[in-house]
């Protein structure tokens, strides 16, 4: 059995650890995680700074039956220089990505 080099090790841990990031945000002293509704979001971290509409996504649901749902990102930030994009799908959070303000 091989081992890992540390410096390897320490990427590979580095990557696990942002990844984990990303499936949640924390606003104030509330956490969301991916597939809360609009309205958690909302009641746990305010009024987005902005909110706008990307258009429209059809999915599955788990009994095969296919639905439109529309598709928003809403931005929160600047926070300590970063900006905080959550989307939602159908009224779910599916995605959380971050950036550092410009």
């Amino acid at each position: 059995m091989s081992k890992v080099p540390p410096l390897v090790a320490l990427f590979l841990l580095s990557v696990a650890c942002n990844a984990q990031a990303s499936s949640t945000y924390r606003c104030g002293s509330a956490l969301v995680s991916l597939d809360a509704s609009t309205t958690e979001v909302r009641a746990k971290c305010g009024e987005p700074a902005s909110a706008a509409p990307i258009g429209f996504k059809q999915i599955v649901d788990d009994y095969g039956f296919r639905q439109e749902v529309q598709v928003e990102e809403w931005t929160y930030g600047p926070k300590h220089g970063m900006y905080h994009f959550l989307r939602f799908e159908g009224n779910r959070l599916r995605r959380i990505d971050s950036e550092r303000g410009r």
